[in-house]
């Protein structure tokens, strides 16, 4: 697995073996950001796994959420490789600690990554970025799920604005109404 652009692109990175980390196919990386553009603020990468969504994105600064141990020290591993363990924030623990975490710190994110292993978390971590301070007014939640298990058009103020079919995984992209 490697990097597909910015400066260290074509640079590996580490991967867990066994199938509880399920890392996002280049050309769907690579799809994200000749959809977007480069992020314009920070980055969070929700359920991060070995960290390839937001390592692309890190120049803007990033912070990753990742309670797998195995996939945590592949993360870890991966930002001190590439040199970029000062300018992200590694948080290991359960995605809606996180979430509170960083929004009683008064953070703020213009792109949300999220991955989540089970198809079930999908709408209620949804709802909790819905129901905080923590996305920009310009901020873009970027939903990867199988596209057999689509997302809902809505929650909260989050809405559905573009899907993006590659093979069996499907990107789907929310805004926060008035975005």
């Amino acid at each position: 697995m490697r990097l597909t652009g910015g400066l260290d692109r074509g640079r590996r990175l580490i991967v867990p073996r066994g199938a509880r980390t399920r890392p996002t196919a280049s050309k769907v990386r690579e799809a994200i950001f000749n959809i977007l553009g480069p992020p314009p603020g920070p980055v969070l990468d929700l359920f991060a796994g070995t960290g390839a969504l937001g390592l692309e994105a890190l120049s803007r600064g990033a912070v990753f959420v990742e309670r797998d141990g195995a996939a945590l020290g592949a993360l870890r591993r991966n930002l001190r490789e590439v040199g970029m363990e000062e300018r992200a924030t590694v948080i290991g623990a359960d995605v809606r600690t996180a979430l509170r975490r960083l929004a009683a710190a008064g953070e703020q994110f213009s792109w949300v990554f999220l991955d989540p292993p089970y198809v079930r978390e999908m709408t209620g971590v949804l709802e909790e970025l819905s129901g905080s301070d923590l996305l920009s007014s310009c901020a873009v939640v970027i939903l990867e799920h199988d596209k057999r298990m689509p997302p809902p058009a809505s929650v909260g103020c989050l809405f559905l604005t573009d899907q993006r079919k590659y093979g069996d995984t499907e990107l789907s992209f929310f805004r926060c109404s008035g975005s």
